[in-house]
C-alpha cells in the first residue's frame, strides 16, 4: 500500500490521538527501518525503547515462528510452560530476591498490577510519586503520572490516593512517607520527562524511608529495565534493591509484555481472584521474552550498551554545541536538552530529513533510545549530523 492510501485509511478509520510523521515502515533489519518508499532510516527510537534486539533478530524471529506453529495463546486456567521459562529467566537477572513474576500486557497494566499488590500487602491506601515522571495511561498509572498535561480532563478517573514529590529531593519525600502510605514509585531515570537523572543517594533515601515507616518501594522499569542503561534494571546503577520491579518494553522484543516481579512474600497477597488477565503471559509473548534474555546474556548486550552510551555521551558533549544545554543518561539511554522547544525540533527535522530518526520528549530534549545492538558506526553517524545542526 502506497503512503498516501495509508494516511488516508487512517485519518478515515482511527482515533485521531496521535500528532503522527508523515512515514509509514514497511519492514526492518538490525537497527533500520524500510517506507513505503524505499528508503532507508537508521532508527535510533526502537518503537520508545520496545526493539532492543533491532528488527528481525533471528533467533526472536525464530522462536516467534517456533511458537506461533503450535500454539500462540492458551488460557491462565492452566499451567503455561512458556510463563514458567520467562519467570524463570528473570529471576536469573532480577537483584535481591526478586523472583516471582505476574505477567500481563503492558507498562501501565504491570504498575496498576503493582499499585494494587502494595496496597493490598500494606493494607494502606495511598501511592507516592515524582513530579515529572510517567507511569501509563490507564487510570491508576495515570493518578500515578506526575504531569498534569497528561492527567487533564480524565480528573474523574483518577483517585485521590496520589501524592507527588519532587524528583531527587531528599528531604521532600521523608516527610510525605507515612503510616498510610503503600509505596512510593520511582523510575530510576524519568524517560518521558526529558530523561532526568538525579544522585545516588536519592534512592537510597527512599529504600530507607520506605524501611522505616512500612512503605513498598516499587521501581518502575518500563522503560529503563532489560538492559537499556547498561544494567539489567536501571535502579542497579544506584545500588538499591526495591521490592516490586515493573517492566515491559524490551521484554518482549516487538510483543506486548508487561511483568510484576516481588519476592516470595508480597506476592502471595495476590491470590486466586484478586487479579488476572486474559491475555497476560500467553505463550507467543513469552517465547519471545525468553529469547530476548537468551540473546542478551550470550551476547553481552548489555555491556555493551553500557560501554557504547558512555563513550557516545562524551562524543555528543565533545560536539560542543552552543544550544545543548545538558547531555544526560545511562547506557543507550540518552537525553540531549537542548536551549528550546525549536532547537530540538530542528534537530530531530535535520536528522531525519539525512535519514536517522531520532524522538524528542518534554518538549526541548532529544532522546536517543536505539537498539542495543548499536554499532559504533551507526552512533558516530548520528553525531556526525548533530554536530552539522546543533550550532
Amino acid at each position: 500500500m502506497k503512503f498516501k492510501e495509508i494516511k488516508e485509511k487512517s485519518s478515515e478509520f482511527l482515533f485521531q490521538n496521535y500528532g503522527r510523521i508523515d512515514l509509514a515502515f514497511t519492514h526492518g533489519k538490525g537497527c533500520m527501518l524500510y517506507d513505503t518508499e524505499g528508503k532507508e532510516y537508521l532508527d535510533l527510537v526502537s518503537g520508545i525503547a520496545v526493539n532492543s534486539l533491532g528488527y528481525a533478530h533471528p533467533d526472536v524471529t525464530a522462536a516467534i515462528q517456533e511458537q506461533a506453529s503450535r500454539m500462540c495463546h492458551v488460557s491462565n486456567l492452566y499451567y503455561v510452560e512458556e510463563q514458567a521459562e520467562l519467570a524463570e529467566r528473570i529471576a536469573s537477572i532480577t537483584p535481591g530476591n526478586l523472583d516471582r513474576t505476574l505477567f500481563c500486557n503492558s507498562g501501565a497494566e504491570a504498575n496498576e498490577g503493582a499499585f494494587k499488590t502494595a496496597v493490598r500487602y500494606t493494607g494502606r491506601g495511598k501511592i507516592l510519586s515524582a513530579l515529572n515522571g510517567f507511569h501509563g495511561r490507564t487510570s491508576a498509572s495515570l493518578g500515578a503520572t506526575g504531569q498534569e498535561k497528561y492527567r487533564k480532563t480524565f480528573e474523574p478517573l483518577i483517585s485521590g490516593a496520589f501524592g507527588y514529590f519532587e524528583f531527587g529531593n531528599c528531604e521532600q519525600i521523608k516527610g510525605m512517607v507515612d503510616s498510610d502510605t503503600a509505596a512510593v514509585i520511582v523510575e530510576p531515570v524519568q524517560g518521558e520527562g526529558g530523561v532526568r537523572t538525579v544522585p545516588r543517594d536519592f534512592f537510597k533515601t527512599v529504600r530507607d524511608i520506605c524501611d522505616e515507616k512500612g512503605a513498598l518501594m516499587i521501581c518502575d522499569e518500563v522503560q529503563t529495565g532489560i538492559g537499556r542503561t547498561g544494567e539489567w534494571y536501571g535502579i542497579e546503577n544506584f545500588g538499591v534493591v526495591p521490592d516490586i520491579i515493573t517492566m515491559a518494553k524490551a521484554l518482549g522484543g516487538g510483543l506486548p509484555i508487561g511483568a510484576v516481579t516481588t519476592t516470595e512474600e508480597i506476592s502471595s497477597v495476590v491470590t486466586p481472584g484478586t487479579h488476572g488477565t486474559t491475555f497476560g503471559g500467553n505463550p507467543m509473548v513469552c517465547a519471545a521474552g525468553c529469547a530476548v534474555i537468551d540473546v542478551m546474556k550470550r551476547d553481552g548486550i548489555v555491556a555493551h550498551a553500557k560501554d557504547l552510551g558512555a563513550r557516545w555521551r562524551e562524543d555528543i558533549r565533545a560536539v560542543g554545541s552552543p544550544r545543548a544545554k545538558e547531555v544526560r543518561g545511562y547506557g543507550l539511554i540518552i537525553g540531549i536538552e537542548m536551549d528550546s522547544n525549536e532547537s530540538a525540533s530542528h534537530v530531530q527535522k535535520y536528522c531525519r530529513d539525512n535519514g536517522v530518526l531520532v524522538n524528542v520528549c518534554h518538549g526541548n530534549t532529544v532522546r536517543l533510545i536505539p537498539p542495543l545492538i548499536l554499532s559504533d558506526g551507526e552512533k558516530d553517524r548520528f553525531t556526525a549530523l548533530f554536530k552539522e545542526c546543533a550550532f
